[in-house]
């Protein structure tokens, strides 16, 4: 099963021109905690090819959700930027097994 059918919603967006924010809404208590002890730094790092120690996580309890922020790979609106409002990140991460 994929990161998607345990949460409600995987979202990425903007946080600012050198970032991008990718959120998790768990829903529930239970899937907050079964992605906080499954889903790993590491993997999220691997799978956006970014080196571990660049990568923010972000565990909100009070909220159910947990939150990467990762460095563009290029400058937000540069001549190389395919993705200038950060939004198709987050279906790579959806798709992941968890």
């Amino acid at each position: 099963m994929t990161l998607a059918d345990h949460v409600l919603k995987v979202r990425s967006k903007n946080a600012g021109p050198f970032w991008v924010t990718i959120d998790i809404f768990c829903g529930s208590d239970a899937a907050f905690a079964k992605v906080c002890t499954q889903l790993k730094t590491e993997t999220v790092a691997r799978l956006y090819g970014t080196e571990l120690q660049l990568v923010k996580r972000f565990d909100i309890a009070d909220l159910n959700v947990v939150k990467f922020s990762i460095p563009r790979p290029v400058v937000q609106g540069s001549a190389a930027d395919r993705d200038m409002h950060g939004a198709q990140w987050a279906h790579l991460l959806a798709e992941a097994d968890l």
